[in-house]
């Protein structure tokens, strides 16, 4: 009997994310995945050895239960009044994906509670079993995407296990999921005509529950973002599993297409007449035979078990919210048959004991002992079993929530209290060279130990404030981290931290937990009073300014890094005094910071005077010193590549196979620049830079005791953290060069936001953001108000989407950075497995290209670029990483020279300043 088409459909009111009641329940510390390829090729199907009226499953893992499954059937067929419950408690199974928090955050607000996510190796069967039908924790279960086959075991997890067994509970698999599903049943897992990845396609569906109030078919409207290399084959399809969904297999669209090119949110209706063909005809109008369908959903003829293909939790995927909906609607009905009043019950209780704060299980100090399966799932046995009589439905916090509060509270007896004094001037800084003027009057004539957060491209509002400063007063120090050679993935490896007083003096200590833990924890031990900045209208107040390298990666979950950085990897000042310029309204601003003993006032009434006495004469002879005459470039060494063009190429085509295997959907490929120097003027250097490459997130950092400088053009933010707690990521994908002409330039720009190999890339990148920011955003609260924007610089024309969300109050800022780094936009999606696939074809470390430049404030906003478009002069060299996204639609010769690109400007800079 089929279930699911006996049920019928309902709706509950859908809360906004101020209602939810919840404290995010996140249990996993991130792990490694390591993995082999193994998957059935389409070409290896046997179909005379294939019998749809006998399935046989094949995979060891699948074994009789049945005196089991009649038990808890008998136990759960209890008459339950019709009564819908006020929420729906959902176990979501993570694959090590880069979407699963985007699923996490639709499913928080659907809901009405926060999913518990696990990722598909935390816990055997008899422990999920337990949570299952034990405790009755859960109502259903949803099942992500992610990397690799249902065929590897490393790739799937528990999740064959648990689509055989629990043929009692609604389970949704998503992609990987979807394929899972069939796989268990005997269908066989095969290469799809094509990848397809960040395209939409145009879905037909049969009418099923789950689509339902969904249109269907050409020209319906219903547009499906799919990621995925791998399809199930619908020749091997069993009988027990019904195809509810198809889709061409060669029929994409661009999000933008030539009709709707000002687009620029995806949550509407869009529909694109001119450009669908009727792909669910076998036949065309002419007689032709159109391309074969594709499954896009399934379903089990008893069992409340259903898959889609696509990713209705895109961003760009429409009616996405409704299937989520659909499918709570399923479970409420499904349970309302079959589960008691007394089950009921104690499933409430079961879960309101599983809320544990995310942010302290991704990334906070409660949880870093949890590292073992046995530990963790002994700590949420002791949280669902203990103390129940403690529980209160509307507490807002739950009682571990509240221990790690008062843990926190316990460490901080070290807390430094911080007083901000500062002053302002009014129109001040055009009068006196604009931040430029300031910077080479106030700290140029020595600028070692000295930085510029520099926005030298403010046009179209794209940044408003500079920040500048030297080594300061008494708080002042510079911190430099160096990963350790053992930094293998078992613990994060730690690493060694030099930290320099403002007396010169030196200290190095081993820190066991990482850099990202100890900068969390510094920042937690500063207060402050709010008072002392209201009136400021920026962020940016003193705190730590600097770097934090690439392979920090290996803080973030990735195992290890295969080559050791030659620079540090990681580097700060903590800065007690700086200038800030509001280049909208023409305002300079002084600022000291100071222990509540001491006083900053003499730096302030200096920084004044100093500041009031620049003039004209003085400006431009402190520019002078930094001009040189531009020689013929053509006489001069070129930048010498990591990778000949023909490797590079290679690399490209590796990069294809891995994602047409379903190993990533996008690979960010890069290489490095060198090229030797004698005597370079570097801040010279980055004035040149800035001036034929403004940025609006560009950046100069000098630490001459590391003998590295770094003169940064950065169109792009990685994150923001600003005092409302909204944070916002900015990624960019998608570039192409500026035209010759005016009208060359419109049309190559109008190429670039009409290309889908380029709306793919953006949509891929945009998708990760979302899923980073869902990990410590309040449910419901990351949206994107700008899709696909294209902006224009002095050299390239790029794609700009902005992503932003509500941060948890319950995460810190370190917390956000960890859960979103490095870029998404500069690793590929799944992230965690593109590093590691990364890894093994890039040739050098990218040590601080790749990462980001910024600020942490001491009152825990922050503001960080990703670091492209820049030069490293470092021992004698001058280097510069540049790379692309490596997509199924990639062409590897534009893909070099892509590449190319973007090394032009920062390399003309140092061959014509050289």
């Amino acid at each position: 009997m089929n279930l699911a088409l006996r049920l019928l459909p309902s709706e509950l009111t859908c809360p906004t994310s101020e209602n939810i009641q919840y404290a995010n329940v996140n249990f996993l510390l991130f792990k490694p995945s390591v993995r082999v390829s193994c998957f059935i090729k389409k070409d290896d199907v046997q179909p005379s050895n294939y019998d749809r009226k006998n399935v046989t499953i094949s995979c060891q893992l699948m074994h009789s239960q049945l005196e089991e499954s009649f038990k808890r059937k008998k136990r759960l067929q209890v008459p339950l009044p019709l009564q819908k419950p006020d929420f729906v408690r959902t176990l979501l199974i993570d694959n090590y994906d880069s979407y699963t928090y985007n699923i996490y955050q639709e499913l928080s607000v659907v809901n009405g509670v926060p999913p518990v996510v696990i990722q598909n190796d935390d816990w055997i069967w008899e422990e999920l079993s337990h949570y299952l039908y034990e405790e009755n924790a859960f109502d259903n279960i949803v099942i992500s995407p992610g990397p690799g086959s249902p065929a590897c075991p490393q790739d799937i997890g528990i999740c064959l296990q648990l689509l055989h067994k629990c043929w009692d509970i609604p389970v949704l698999g998503v992609c990987l999921g979807h394929q899972a599903l069939g796989y268990v049943h005997g269908a066989h897992i095969v290469h799809a005509p094509e990848p397809i990845h960040g395209r939409l396609s145009e879905v037909e569906h049969g009418g099923c529950q789950l689509f339902h109030g969904i249109p269907s078919g050409r020209n319906s409207g219903f547009k499906v973002v799919r990621y995925h290399s791998l399809v199930i084959d619908s020749k091997s399809l069993p009988e027990v599993l019904i195809p509810i969904a198809w889709t061409s297999s060669s029929s994409t669209h661009p999000f933008v297409g030539p009709k709707d090119h000002n687009i620029s949110n995806a949550l509407g209706t869009q529909t694109d007449k001119n450009v669908f063909i009727d792909s669910f005809s076998p036949k065309a109008e002419n007689g032709t035979t159109r391309s074969p369908r594709v499954l896009m959903g399934i379903k089990h003829c008893t069992r409340p078990h259903y898959g889609v293909q696509f990713h209705p939790e895109s961003v760009a995927t429409f009616h996405g919210s409704q299937i989520f909906k659909n499918f709570r609607d399923i479970t409420n009905e499904y349970w309302l048959r079959y589960r008691s009043s007394q089950s009921r019950e104690k499933c409430v209780h079961s879960y309101a004991h599983m809320q544990v704060s995310s942010a302290s299980r991704h990334c906070g100090d409660s949880y870093r002992s949890i590292n073992s399966e046995n530990s963790k799932v002994d700590h949420l046995n002791k949280v669902v079993n203990g103390h129940r009589h403690m529980v209160d439905d509307n507490a807002e916090m739950t009682r571990l929530e509240k221990f790690n509060v008062a843990n926190v509270h316990h460490e901080r007896t070290d807390r430094k209290c911080l007083k901000l004094k500062w002053r302002k001037y009014t129109h001040l800084a055009s009068q006196v060279g604009g931040a430029k003027g300031i910077f080479c009057g106030l700290f140029g004539r020595e600028p070692e130990n000295t930085f510029w957060l520099d926005s030298s491209s403010t046009e179209k509002g794209r940044a408003r404030f500079s920040f500048m400063g030297g080594k300061g007063g008494p708080l002042w120090k510079q911190l430099t981290f160096r990963l350790s050679d053992q930094s293998d993935g078992c613990s994060k490896g730690g690493g060694y931290l030099s930290m320099e007083s403002c007396q010169g003096s030196t200290e190095t200590r081993f820190l066991e937990e990482g850099f990202f833990d100890f900068l969390n924890k510094e920042l937690q031990s500063y207060h402050y009073d709010e008072k002392d900045y209201e009136g400021l209208p920026f962020d940016f107040h003193g705190g730590y300014v600097g770097y934090i390298g690439y392979n920090l990666k290996s803080e973030c979950g990735v195992a290890s890094n295969r080559y050791k950085s030659e620079t540090p990897d990681a580097c700060f000042f903590f800065v007690d005094s700086l200038v800030a310029v509001d280049h909208k309204n023409d305002n300079v601003y002084i600022l000291a910071i100071h222990e509540e003993s001491s006083s900053m006032t003499q730096w302030l009434d200096d920084a004044e005077e100093k500041l009031l006495n620049l003039n004209g004469s003085e400006i431009m002879g402190s520019e002078k010193q930094y001009l040189h005459p531009l020689t013929c470039s053509s006489q001069k060494a070129g930048f010498a590549a990591e990778k000949s063009r023909e490797q590079y190429i290679e690399d490209v085509k590796k990069c294809l196979e891995y994602i047409k295997d379903g190993e990533s959907y996008e690979l960010c490929l890069t290489t490095q620049m060198r090229k030797p120097i004698e005597n370079l003027d570097s801040l010279g250097l980055y004035l040149h830079l800035r001036e034929r490459n403004p940025a609006p997130y560009a950046a100069w950092l000098n630490f001459p005791k590391e003998d590295l400088c770094i003169c940064c053009s950065s169109p792009e933010r990685f994150l923001q953290l600003d005092r409302n707690n909204i944070l916002e990521a900015k990624p960019i994908k998608g570039t192409i060069a500026r035209g010759a002409t005016a009208e060359e330039d419109e049309q190559l720009k109008l190429k670039l936001q009409l290309s889908e190999k380029d709306q793919a890339e953006n949509l891929m990148i945009v998708d990760l953001l979302r899923n980073d920011l869902g990990r410590v955003c309040d449910p419901g609260s990351v949206h994107v108000p700008h899709l696909m924007d294209v902006e224009s610089y002095a050299t390239v024309h790029t794609m700009v989407s902005t992503i932003r969300g509500k941060k948890r109050s319950d995460a810190s800022a370190v917390d956000c950075v960890r859960a979103a780094f490095p870029g998404g936009s500069m690793t590929g999606a799944s992230k965690l497995r593109s590093m590691e696939l990364l890894d093994s074809i890039e040739s050098c470390s990218r040590g601080i290209y790749s990462g980001c430049i910024g600020f942490f404030s001491y009152n825990q906003t922050f503001d960080l670029n990703i670091v492209i478009r820049t030069v490293i002069i470092h021992d004698g060299e001058a280097s510069i990483g540049a790379g692309g996204a490596i997509v199924s639609l990639s062409n590897p010769e534009d893909e070099y020279k892509e590449m190319i690109l973007k090394t032009k400007a920062p390399a003309k800079a140092v061959i014509d300043f050289e």
